[in-house]
């Protein structure tokens, strides 16, 4: 289904000089960071009257200029958020791009008419997820960087959402949202706009759990994090014909020049489409060469829009030298773009009469403005030519116009200085760009706005403590028999890829048997395979006598509730509740319990679980586990030896010779990486007490069957007998629950 709206070209701005060069190359809007919230941090955001400027820079061009506010929101910072964004609403900022739903709610309330576009980061996979947006109030949706045109296009047919969506610039190895690698290693969080890209550095990998026996890839094969840079050139027809609207270019980290290269040329094919149809649509290669001589990652790759994952995605070898740069199309941009400022065309009428006021009429687009200058004097000498005033008032340098058409009218022998020439003319540019940014500029008391968010503010009644229960998670077969022996734990969660379908049934059964609830773990991303798998699957799951699912994704909620699924639901730490205005937002979906997000330190996290108790909903935290540092559509398997369609294990080395546990989910075709230190709480009993949860989870991953058992016992033990014991393992983190993330 074809999008019958003349599409977008979006392109990026790190710097107000890359906004200027992107207008000049010819963008249809502009994406840009302030000075906090956005997922680039380290560009160099516009702060303050910059970002104005910025705003009304992009309107006097005629662009759009959307905002990126597309990272998760502690409590403390979601109070400072309607101040922060309230003098560019003034301004009139076109859209923000958001990834909290705490965040999205607040500005709901707080900005009316302004776009609120779903991030991204938010992991929208289906049109399952992107209609609960639509529902929140998102006028548009940034899908998953993975998703095919199928996938795309049924999102368009089914919402009539707007869909923006990538086509040139890096792309992530991890589902977006969804990675913690950066913050885990590091401590600076993609989700807060941090990332140090770890996926770009090289890796050698083994087969099983440990860097022993068969290694996978060659020496000049290690960089298998690595995607290719998206060039869609090929596409565009079939992209659009998709239902895209916007097409975006990534790139907020890159140069002026980048930026108004790969505008340029995308500014090219969009109009050639749309001017002659894919009939006539044809690229020519030497415009993919001067692409890649903006920049090269080891060349080009379509991307994911006509297939689920591959190796020539991935830039496997060592990077490419830099071959000589091109210094003529460097010198080209340069001079016509980066350093050139764009100038909008302008109807003026000039009239002068002896013992009147001088008139200046403009006119740019639907706008026109009329000022009144001096009266012209009568000459006692040389009398005003037309010439001589026409070269005055055609000085427009300083403004952002141009005269297309000047017409002068003068009427009697007239003398006006030139500095009165001078003021009429830019008394005129003065009120034409005021009355131009007017259409755009809004009024509001933001201050009032969001009262709803002030009284949820309101601190939640002392409640009686609530002695938390044990929970937990296992993904593999081995780990049953030790979960189901352990009398603390309370509640059992099967991975719907670790136990096989025909058995859900009876492992339910045992469950109840030893007086456990049962609730099936769903995957991490929920898209095509996800859906058949559980059509082929739905009888053994509704017949097993769950106690609930645990959803992963936004996908996974709206897909029980639309599938008219009859099984409670809980979430998972993947669906974030940063603050209590996500909190709420969770809430009114209907889940059973939330589970805290594994970014948050103990003060931070106390804050959500206080807004938890306001909301009567149950929280549950993990005190064991591997985290799940990158959910990737890509398979190491395959890259370096070919599907295999059976669940693996893999073990990755980086360059410094820590490891990296890699898992293979081949019933939903995705990769997860997990944490080398598992994440253990343990010693910190009374800290995780004052945070009053409702349980506490122990999450098994790869752990064998004696491994579980020493550590379910010893979790036991200490959180809930109160009995002191050693340390189950020897070599974990504590992961953020001390520190935080920036």
């Amino acid at each position: 289904m074809m999008n019958k709206r003349k599409a977008e070209l979006l392109a990026p701005a790190g710097s107000f000089d890359s906004l200027k060069a992107a207008v000049a190359a010819g963008a249809d809007a502009i994406y840009m960071g302030g000075s906090r919230f956005g997922a680039r941090a380290y560009a160099q955001n516009a702060a303050g009257e910059e970002m104005v400027e910025a705003i009304r820079y992009a309107h006097l061009h005629g662009c759009r200029l959307y905002m990126t506010v597309n990272t998760l929101f502690k409590e403390k910072e979601l109070d400072e958020l309607c101040d922060y964004m309230k003098p560019y609403y003034e301004a009139g900022l076109d859209g923000v791009i958001v990834q909290d739903l705490g965040a999205l709610q607040v500005m709901k309330r707080a900005f009316p008419g302004m776009e609120l576009h779903a991030s991204t980061q938010m992991t929208v996979t289906s049109v399952y997820s992107a209609k609960m947006l639509k529902e929140m109030g998102c006028c548009r949706v940034v899908p998953a960087r993975e998703l095919s045109l199928e996938e795309i296009s049924r999102i368009y047919r089914e919402t009539g959402m707007d869909i923006e969506t990538f086509v040139h610039g890096a792309l992530c190895y991890c589902y977006s949202g969804q990675c913690l690698m950066s913050s885990l290693i590091g401590g600076r969080s993609g989700n807060r706009g941090r990332c140090a890209q770890p996926c770009r550095l090289p890796y050698r990998v083994w087969e099983g759990d440990k860097a022993e026996g068969k290694s996978l890839n060659k020496e000049n094969q290690r960089y298998v994090l690595s995607l290719k840079d998206l060039c869609t050139l090929d596409i565009l027809p079939e992209i659009l014909e998709a239902g895209v609207y916007s097409l975006k270019i990534e790139g907020r980290m890159k140069s002026p020049r980048y930026t108004a290269g790969v505008v340029r040329i995308y500014r090219k094919y969009l109009d050639l489409y749309e001017t002659y149809g894919k009939e006539g649509y044809y690229v020519d290669p030497e415009d993919k060469k001067e692409l890649l001589d903006l920049f090269d990652r080891g060349g080009f790759t379509s991307g994911y829009y006509e297939k689920h994952n591959g190796k020539d995605m991935v830039a496997l070898k060592e990077k490419p030298e830099f071959r000589e740069g091109n210094q003529r199309l460097f010198d080209f941009l340069d001079e016509n773009y980066v350093n050139k400022e764009k100038k909008e065309p302008v109807f003026g009428k000039a009239y002068f009469e002896e013992g009147k006021s001088s008139v200046l009429e403009l006119t740019q687009g639907d706008v026109t403005v009329k000022v009144e200058g001096q009266i012209c004097q009568s000459a006692q000498n040389q009398p005003a030519t037309e010439e001589k005033v026409r070269k005055q008032l055609n000085k427009t340098g300083a403004t952002s116009f141009y005269f297309e058409q000047l017409d002068i009218e003068m009427k009697g022998n007239i003398f006006l200085p030139v500095q009165a020439l001078n003021e009429l003319r830019r008394e005129g540019f003065e009120k034409l760009t005021e009355h131009i940014l007017a259409k755009w500029e809004r009024k509001t008391k933001a201050e009032d706005a969001d009262k709803e968010s002030a009284d949820a503010r309101q601190s939640a009644s002392e409640m009686d403590h609530k002695s938390a229960f044990l929970t937990a998670s296992l993904e593999e077969e081995c780990q049953l028999e030790p979960a189901l022996s352990c009398d603390e734990v309370k509640r059992i969660y099967l991975d719907a890829d670790g136990f096989k379908p025909d058995q859900w049934g009876k492992i339910v059964k045992q469950c109840e048997g030893k007086g456990k609830e049962c609730f099936l773990m769903l995957p991490h991303i929920f898209r095509i395979h996800a859906m058949k798998f559980f059509a082929k699957n739905r009888k053994n799951m509704e017949n097993a006598g769950f106690t609930g699912v645990l959803a992963r994704t936004l996908e996974e909620v709206s897909w029980l509730k639309e599938e008219k699924i009859q099984i409670p639901f809980a979430l998972d730490a993947s669906v974030y509740a940063w603050n209590r205005e996500a909190v709420h937002t969770l809430k009114k979906m209907g889940p059973e319990f939330i589970t805290m997000p594994w970014e948050l330190n103990s003060r931070e996290l106390k804050a959500v679980t206080k807004a938890c108790e306001k909301e009567n909903l149950a929280d549950e935290l993990i005190l064991y586990g591997h985290a799940p540092m990158m959910v990737s559509a890509q398979c190491v398997v395959k890259t370096l030896k070919g599907c295999t369609a059976k669940r693996e294990h893999l073990f990755m080395k980086d360059r410094t010779g820590a490891g990296l546990p890699l898992k293979t989910h081949c019933s939903f075709c995705y990769n997860t990486i997990l944490n080398p230190l598992p994440l253990s709480l343990f010693g910190n009993e009374e800290t995780v007490k004052e945070l009053n949860l409702t349980s506490l989870r122990l999450s098994f991953t790869r752990e064998g069957k004696e491994e579980t058992k020493k550590i379910l016992e010893a979790f036991a033990a200490s959180f809930i007998e109160g009995r002191e014991i050693d340390e189950p393992v020897k070599d974990f983190t504590r992961g953020h629950f001390r520190r935080g993330v920036e």
